[in-house]
């Protein structure tokens, strides 16, 4: 249940990146790509935290924490990699 509700706090942190993402986007990106381009470093740097909680906390082994920690960061990264690559392509 604690691997959904991180998974879940990741889509949380996208979706909110997503709202203010036209509001720092100085660049010529599309706001979905720029907020894309943000998460997904910020998203690894919390699935490690996660990781390292497990591992020192929790008491699990890095052995099983890091089948934990790809799902974790991997299930919201792809999504924010797809939006990234649907919205960056260029416009005909």
């Amino acid at each position: 249940m604690h691997t959904v509700k991180v998974i879940a706090a990741g889509f949380a942190l996208l979706g909110i990146l997503l709202l203010i993402a036209p509001r720092l986007n100085t660049g010529a990106t599309h706001p979905i790509v720029f907020a894309a381009k943000i998460f997904i470093p910020l998203w690894f740097a919390a699935a490690l935290v996660n990781l390292w909680i497990g591992i020192n906390r929790a008491g699990y082994s890095a052995a099983q924490e890091w089948p934990i920690f790809l799902v974790v960061f991997g299930v919201p990264a792809a999504v924010a990699w797809l939006l990234r690559w649907r919205f960056g392509k260029p416009s005909a």
